[in-house]
């Protein structure tokens, strides 16, 4: 009999593939989803979500708050000083030019009290240069501009002493070194120039980051506030309780923060900008008011040093370049004073700019009738009317300026007081708001976490 076949032999089957594993991201969302569809998970997560906005919302209202407050404190300590700072180390180079210039004409006797004033500018600008420049950010360009200042001015020095020891000896070649030490002092006042207006710059700067409102933090602030009241909600809705505890304890916090921040906010802007729009801008306006007259003033002067020996021609015309920088700073002054006028908000800053502005007056008066005698040739009447013992132009310059400081000491304080009070609005409210936002995130939990308590 023949052999029979076997049974066939089975079909292998193709192997299973491997199992991926699956993330732990997606995992966790796998969880989350299954906890979701229980209460005490849907609560859990509320919970975390209402401590996280929370805690987001103090944290950006201390963040953003601290950088104002910054901000403010550098306008007030840091970069308005340091423009001041600037402007004096301006003034006091353009004072020392005119101090010496109404010493050369006094003769070989030169004033004590005259050379006491040039001397107290030089060390004034001396003293203030080293301010700025332990102030200054190194390889910047203020820094180059001071170096190249102290550079300059012991060589301005130089000049004046020069023109003085000729001027005693009654050569003639001492007015060339005055000249040549007022070329080097204006190179010194354009320096000085550029110096203020940086630190200008940087004020208005400090200004900018101090005063714009948090946007952030009050967005986030009312999100806060938005869930709470749609948790407390639901909540009642559930259980038919009408409040929370831990949550309403949690919507107060957020709301005391948030009004906090706002009311904060909304008064040191008002301040800030209230120092910036009546300190800040009249001391600027009276800074370059008093510039221009002390320019002025050393070009008066200068003009009866030179007598006609430097000319500059515009338009065609040749003027004596002294007489015609004189005009020019006393149509720069009287604009400024005018502006300053305007801006003065009270009487006693009007006040002083009235009467600068009489003396300023009286000066041109005073100033075309010594110029009258000094183009008729009447040198000697033309410098006892600059220079005089009484009714001189000096009378009206010094009126000026003393006018000018007065008026600048007053703006410095009316932009003292608002500045100071803009500052100290948010004060304590980065610490405070940090404190509020963990009370709140605590109560958010301990008030859902009560719920959870009842599935138990």
């Amino acid at each position: 009999m023949p052999a029979q076949p076997g049974p066939p032999s089975p079909v292998p089957h193709p192997p299973h593939p491997p199992q991926s594993r699956r993330s732990a991201f997606a995992e966790g969302a796998e969880k989350l989803r299954a906890a979701a569809t229980t209460e005490p998970g849907r609560l859990r997560l509320i919970g975390a979500v209402l401590a996280l906005l929370v805690v987001a919302f103090g944290a950006v209202t201390a963040w953003q708050s601290s950088e104002r407050a910054a901000a403010a404190d550098d306008v007030l300590h840091r970069s308005q000083p340091l423009s001041s700072g600037a402007a004096d180390i301006y003034r006091a180079l353009a004072d020392a030019n005119t101090a010496a210039s109404s010493g050369f004409l006094a003769g070989g006797q030169e004033p004590a009290a005259t050379r006491d004033r040039y001397e107290n500018d030089i060390r004034a600008a001396a003293s203030g240069l080293v301010t700025a420049a332990a102030n200054a950010e190194p390889g910047s360009a203020s820094k180059a501009t001071i170096a190249r200042l102290n550079r300059l001015l012991p060589e301005y020095k130089g000049l004046i002493e020069q023109a003085r020891t000729y001027n005693r000896q009654g050569y003639p070649v001492g007015g060339a070194y005055l000249r040549y030490a007022d070329e080097k002092m204006q190179q010194m006042l354009k320096d000085a120039e550029d110096l203020y207006t940086r630190e200008n710059a940087r004020l208005d700067a400090d200004y900018g980051d101090a005063t714009p409102y948090p946007w952030a933090a009050i967005a986030l602030g009312v999100l806060s506030l938005a869930a709470l009241g749609w948790a407390q909600r639901r909540d009642y809705r559930r259980t038919n309780r009408v409040l929370n505890h831990g949550l309403v304890a949690a919507g107060s916090a957020t709301v005391i923060a948030l009004l906090w921040l706002t009311v904060g906010h909304t008064v040191a802007r008002t301040e800030l900008n209230g120092s910036y729009d009546h300190g800040i801008r009249s001391l600027t306006v009276l800074h370059d008011a008093r510039i221009a007259s002390l320019k002025a003033r050393g070009n008066e002067n200068l003009g009866l040093v030179a007598r006609g020996a430097k000319t500059i021609t515009v338009d065609g015309k040749q003027y004596d370049a002294y007489y015609y920088g004189f005009d020019e700073d006393m149509t720069v002054l009287g604009r400024g004073l005018g502006r300053a006028e305007r801006l003065a908000d009270d009487s006693d800053g009007t006040a002083h700019v009235k009467a600068a502005e009489a003396s300023t007056t009286l000066w041109k008066q005073r100033h075309v009738a010594a110029r009258a005698e000094d183009e008729n040739g009447n040198y000697r009447q033309a410098l006892e009317k600059v220079i005089g013992a009484k009714g001189t132009t000096g009378e009206c310059f010094d009126d000026v300026d003393s006018e000018l400081v007065d008026a600048i000491g007053h703006e410095q304080a009316e932009f003292h007081r608002a500045a100071t009070a803009g500052r100290d609005a948010m004060t304590g409210l980065p610490a405070g708001a940090g404190a509020l936002a963990v009370l709140g995130a605590a109560g958010a939990l301990a008030g859902l976490g009560r719920r959870l308590s009842e599935y138990r």
